[in-house]
């Protein structure tokens, strides 16, 4: 999020301060799309970009710095702490490129856990223990991730994963953020629905005209929503699921075809 407001602000703010004492920046917590990872990689060179990718109960977490992102663009590194493997819903593990949940187990020499005051992971036996993220793991070891398995939206029998509709709707330069959520549909079961804050007036229109290029026509968003207020807190979350039930109550704004 920070990323991403920083990038939107004028060039000529942006360009003005001396950066050279910074050393490093370290990101984490949301999904960072890849323009805005080559924006800021172009910005402030590979070397002092890194990720990392965990959860804040630190069973695993994968490190990946800039230089190695630019050769696997999209992936959050291998492992570093503990142990990550790519399940099927049986619990059989997939074979490197097949999206499936990923589950993290603790090192053995890794420090007492630190639990969460929220939901509880899944867990498997073993030590095994999942977030929910759907994701792929290329033969060297490097993580790529889908998306929530609760919030990919099923349209028609394919999948469509927000994250993906999200980071192509974010590079538009009007749109602030976004938040793609799936609404009941007769025909195809779910619709794409998208919820946007933009900086500057944009229609749906438009950005189903700039969403050509960077989606397949499934993936695109049925109905657009324009909002005033940011869709995402100071964590950088967006809360899917609120705005989601809100909708299906009949809240929200009029969505724009």
């Amino acid at each position: 999020t920070m990323m991403h407001r920083i990038w939107r602000l004028p060039e000529a703010e942006r360009t003005r301060h001396d950066l050279a004492s910074l050393r490093v920046v370290f990101h984490m917590a949301a999904p960072c799309p890849i323009w805005l990872k080559e924006a800021w990689i172009d910005w402030l060179g590979a070397e002092r970009i890194l990720e990392l990718y965990g959860g804040t109960e630190a069973q695993s977490f994968t490190v990946i710095t800039g230089s190695e992102w630019l050769e696997r663009r999209g992936s959050v590194g291998r492992p570093v702490l503990g142990e990550m493997r790519v399940l099927d819903a049986d619990g059989n593990e997939l074979p490197p490129g097949q999206v499936g949940e990923i589950w993290m187990r603790r090192g053995e020499s890794a420090p007492p856990p630190y639990r969460y005051v929220g939901a509880s992971a899944k867990s498997r036996p073993g030590g095994w223990e999942s977030l929910g993220d759907m994701g792929r793991m290329d033969e060297d070891g490097y993580i790529y991730l889908s998306d929530r398995d609760t919030d990919m939206i099923l349209v028609g029998g394919a999948n469509v994963y927000p994250a993906e509709v999200e980071a192509a709707l974010d590079e538009h330069p009007k749109v602030t953020s976004s938040c793609v959520i799936g609404l009941p549909d007769d025909d195809y079961g779910n619709a794409v629905h998208a919820i946007v804050h933009a900086v500057e007036p944009v229609t749906g229109p438009a950005l189903d005209e700039f969403l050509r290029s960077r989606l397949a026509t499934y993936k695109r968003p049925r109905t657009y929503e324009f909002v005033t207020a940011p869709l995402r807190g100071d964590d950088g979350k967006v809360r899917r699921t609120a705005l989601r039930a809100e909708r299906l109550a009949g809240g929200g704004g009029s969505p724009e075809r």
